[in-house]
């Protein structure tokens, strides 16, 4: 399965890091504009709207429309998993998966990850996935890595600039 990874620099403690990508307004915030990006509903592990946290089994419905080319795209994402740490502190290390359970993808698994370094963060996003429309789809999949490049960057500009001192 095809794998995209980006990896960044924040001038942020680990614990603001992982505080800022645990949240809905986390999200919204670092979705590039051109992505249109439309928040339909957010629910808690036991049925709850709108939780703090994106805690294990949140589940997340959205929708999507790049540069306002074609039709809306609907996304649904449920945080699979999710491990912040030893204690309240997220400590050396902290991450949460999150995978598409409906949606444009015939597989989407998104790791985020965070390593704390002295005052400042490693953010490491990596994506396993499989595009739509079977063999056509395995034999384009290396090639989307192109695709991601454009949004995964502009994520990570977004958290550098949120936490620049």
């Amino acid at each position: 399965m095809p794998t995209y990874r980006r990896t960044t620099r924040v001038p942020a403690p680990i614990d603001e890091v992982w505080t800022f990508h645990s949240t809905i307004d986390g999200l919204r915030e670092l979705t590039p504009d051109w992505m249109r990006l439309r928040v339909t509903g957010v629910t808690g592990p036991d049925g709850e709207p709108d939780p703090d946290v994106l805690a294990e089994g949140s589940e997340i419905g959205m929708s999507i429309r790049p540069f306002d080319v074609g039709p809306r795209q609907r996304w649904t994402s449920r945080i699979t998993e999710r491990e912040p740490g030893e204690g309240d502190d997220p400590g050396d290390r902290a991450r949460f998966v999150d995978e598409m359970t409906g949606g444009p993808f015939r597989k989407w698994e998104h790791t985020h990850a965070f390593y704390a370094d002295g005052e400042e963060t490693l953010l490491v996003d990596t994506v396993a996935y499989r595009l739509p429309f079977g063999p056509l789809g395995d034999a384009a999949g290396p090639f989307a890595k192109v695709g991601f490049e454009g949004m995964f960057r502009d994520r990570h500009r977004r958290t550098i600039a949120r936490f620049e001192r």
